[in-house]
C-alpha cells in the first residue's frame, strides 16, 4: 500500500515540481518504510521493490548507515558465492517514550526504533493536583532521559496520552477525572526543560497503535474505549479523524436515553452513564450477593458462570449495542475494534454483540477485542513518535513484542 502510494506521489507530485530535494526525502521515506516491513533486505531486492534505481538506492542507503539508522549484516547461506549484505534498522539508534496519563495512575513504556517495548512501568498516584502530576512527569522523563541517553539520539520523542479532549494545537481543553480545564501541559514540561514532546487524545493513540501493529491493511477503523468513560479513535481513509477542533471521538457523550441518568458533562442519558465501565459495576454490585470491583473479581465469576454476573453482562452488552449500532449507520467502519478488559473476561461478548446489530442498513466487516489491551495508548504514543522522527508518512510494524497475532 506505502508503495503504491509513494509512486503515485512521485510520479504525479515531484516529476512536476522538478524539487530534487523533495524528491531525496521522498525516496528516503520510501525505503526506509520497505526495511521497517522486510526487517532484512539487501540493496539488490530494495531496488526491486522499490522500483528506485541502483545509484539512487546506494546514496540513500550510504546516508541512512551515516546517520546510523540502519545498519549491515552478511546473511549465512549455502550457496556459491559472497554471503549478501543485508539491511536492517538499527532499533538501538533511538528510543520513544508513550505515557497515558490515566485517572490515579499513569503509564510509561519506551520502546526502540523498531517498535519493540525495551520498558514498561506503572506510577501509582496519590494526587489529583495538576502542578504535582506536571513534576512527577516532568521528573520521570528526566530519568529515562538520561538511562537512555548512551544512544545516538537518545529519548527522542515523548507523545502523552491524555483521557479528555485535546485540541488540534495540543491544548488540553477538558479531563472529566481530574476536571482539568484548558492546560497547556506542552508548555508546562518545556518549561521544566522537557523537549521533543506531543500531547495527544488517548482514544487517538489507541487506534493508531492498532493500524500501526495490526491491522495495516484497513483504512477505516473504529476504536471504543470502554473505560472510565467511553472514547473512540477514528482512522478515515488511513488517517486519523479529529474534527474541526480537534475534539472529535467523543461517542461516550451521545444521548441514547432521552432524560435519562444524569451526565457530568451537563447532559441526561449520555452512553457512557449505561455502557462504561462503572455502568457494569454499578449494574452488577447491585444484583449481585458480592461485591465486585475489579475486573479480577469479574473474569472468577464469569469462569464459574455465575448466573448474577451473566445477567449484568447481557444487560451491560444490550447498552453497548445501542452505541455501537449508531456508530456502525454514522460511520460504515471497516473494523471495529473494543478495548475492554471485562468483554476481553468473557468469550461469548462478541457472538452477543454481534446478535443485537440486526439492522438492515448497518455495514461493517469486522468487530474484534483488541489485543493491547490497556498498552494500547502507550506503544500508541511510541510508534506516533517513531513516525515523527523519521519524518515518515505513514508506518507499519511488524514482528514486534507489540505486535498482535492475526
Amino acid at each position: 500500500m506505502f508503495y503504491k502510494q509513494i509512486n503515485n506521489v512521485f510520479l504525479g507530485v515531484v516529476m512536476l515540481t522538478g524539487d530534487g530535494a523533495y524528491i531525496k526525502k521522498i525516496n528516503r521515506q520510501y525505503i526506509l518504510n520497505v526495511i521497517f516491513e522486510k526487517s532484512k533486505i539487501s540493496r539488490a531486492n530494495l531496488a526491486k521493490v522499490t522500483g528506485l534505481n541502483k545509484a539512487t538506492i546506494s546514496v540513500q542507503v550510504n546516508d541512512l548507515l551515516h546517520d546510523e539508522l540502519i545498519y549491515e549484516t552478511r546473511e549465512e547461506h549455502n550457496a556459491v558465492g559472497r554471503r549478501p549484505i543485508m539491511l536492517s534498522i538499527n532499533e538501538s539508534a533511538a528510543f520513544f517514550l508513550g505515557i497515558d496519563l490515566d485517572y490515579n495512575q499513569i503509564l510509561f513504556n519506551i520502546t526502540n526504533l523498531k517498535g519493540d517495548t525495551v520498558k514498561y512501568e506503572k506510577v501509582d498516584l496519590q494526587t489529583d493536583i495538576y502542578e504535582d502530576i506536571v513534576n512527577i512527569v516532568a521528573n520521570r522523563i528526566k530519568r529515562y532521559e538520561q538511562e537512555f541517553s548512551h544512544a545516538k539520539f537518545g529519548l527522542a520523542q515523548t507523545c502523552i496520552a491524555i483521557h479528555g479532549t485535546v485540541s488540534n494545537d495540543e491544548m488540553i481543553h477538558f479531563i472529566p477525572s481530574y476536571q482539568w480545564r484548558d492546560k497547556n501541559l506542552k508548555h508546562d514540561l518545556n518549561t521544566r526543560g522537557i523537549k521533543n514532546i506531543r500531547i495527544e487524545n488517548n482514544a487517538n493513540l489507541a487506534v493508531y497503535a492498532e493500524k500501526v501493529f495490526h491491522y495495516h491493511n484497513s483504512d477505516n477503523i473504529m476504536l471504543l474505549n470502554l473505560a472510565s468513560g467511553i472514547g473512540a479513535g477514528i482512522i478515515i481513509n488511513g488517517e486519523l479523524h479529529r474534527g474541526f477542533h480537534g475534539y472529535a471521538g467523543e461517542m461516550g457523550h451521545m444521548i441514547v436515553y432521552p432524560k435519562g441518568k444524569p451526565c457530568r458533562c451537563g447532559n441526561e442519558g449520555c452512553w457512557e452513564r449505561y455502557a462504561s465501565e462503572p455502568a457494569f459495576f454499578e449494574c452488577a454490585n447491585r444484583i449481585l450477593d458480592r461485591r465486585v470491583d475489579t475486573h479480577s473479581d469479574v473474569k472468577r465469576l464469569i469462569d464459574k458462570e455465575n448466573p448474577q454476573i451473566m445477567t449484568a453482562l447481557q444487560s451491560w452488552i444490550t447498552d453497548i449495542s445501542i452505541g455501537i449500532n449508531n456508530i456502525i449507520n454514522l460511520y460504515n467502519p471497516e473494523m471495529i475494534v473494543l478495548n475492554s478488559p471485562i468483554l476481553k473476561s468473557y468469550n461469548g461478548s462478541l457472538e452477543e454483540i454481534n446478535k443485537q446489530l440486526t439492522s438492515s442498513v448497518s455495514y461493517f466487516r469486522e468487530i474484534v477485542i483488541s489485543g493491547l489491551g490497556a498498552k494500547s495508548a502507550v506503544v500508541g504514543a511510541c510508534a506516533f513518535g517513531i513516525q515523527k522522527f523519521l519524518d515518515l508518512p505513514s508506518l507499519s510494524l511488524s514482528d514486534t513484542n507489540n505486535s498482535i497475532s492475526a
